[in-house]
């Protein structure tokens, strides 16, 4: 295993692993947004570290939802949605390898929207998206910005009916359709680059299990677990790393 902490050696390192050919898939986690202002949840400046009336945890669980939709939008409007967010570096490179057919797919735990607005097109939403909110009573799909334009519980706009967002909440299961194609494109890599993740958000972090190809890349600040298992670990700063 090689260990990189220069940044100029990882953007170096990433280059040469996504020139080779073969089908290389990014698994990416909140670490890739947190340069485009959106915080994550663990690292010291994180959700989990700040204080609310009710922990993050808490305000995050389908029983919250279902018993506090009030709070629980509060908290989704002022935490989870951030419209004014652009995509970074590491965003735009993804889009751009897989316009040169060099990225066979992002998959993503980030509920931003951000790897579509960079230009990525396969991009599979472990945990859903901010930008859809689904009526459960027709199913009209609501924007973000329909969202953020409603006060209190919102109501569909065409029947009335309860809206929640298409994001996996604590207590509920990943869509199995989604994780179902995770694991067939973790499984066909040649290539897996896994970044800013700390691979601790199970049944996700499992994917890797499955990989069985010839590189596995990890891309983070911080060590993880899955290091020891890797090829290649950059620890630098994700989207200064993508900037080749």
């Amino acid at each position: 295993m090689r260990r990189i902490t220069d940044v100029r050696e990882a953007q170096e390192a990433l280059r040469e692993v996504t020139g080779r050919g073969g089908r290389t898939v990014f698994f990416g986690g909140a670490g890739v947004s947190t340069a485009s202002g959106i915080p994550d949840f663990r690292s010291v400046d994180g959700l989990y570290h700040q204080r609310f009336d009710y922990p993050p945890e808490t305000m995050l669980s389908h029983s919250f939802f279902v018993a506090h939709p009030r709070e629980f939008f509060d908290f989704y409007r002022q935490r989870m949605i951030a419209l004014d967010a652009k995509p970074n570096q590491a965003h735009r490179k993804l889009a751009e390898l897989e316009r040169e057919g060099r990225l066979s797919a992002v998959l993503t735990q980030n509920i931003d929207g951000l790897h579509q607005m960079a230009g990525s097109r396969r991009v599979l939403e472990l945990h859903g998206s901010v930008h859809r909110n689904i009526c459960q009573r027709c199913g009209h799909v609501h924007s973000a910005e329909w969202i953020m334009g409603t006060e209190g519980v919102p109501a569909c706009e065409e029947c009335g009916g309860p809206v929640k967002p298409d994001v996996v909440l604590y207590e509920e299961p990943l869509d199995q359709d989604t994780l179902n194609q995770a694991a067939m494109e973790v499984a066909n890599a040649d290539t897996l680059i896994v970044g800013g993740t700390s691979l601790v958000v199970w049944p996700v972090a499992g994917l890797i299990d499955l990989f069985q190809g010839d590189r596995l890349v990890m891309v983070n600040l911080g060590e993880t677990a899955a290091d020891a298992r890797a090829d290649l670990v950059c620890n630098v700063d994700i989207a200064r790393a993508f900037d080749f």
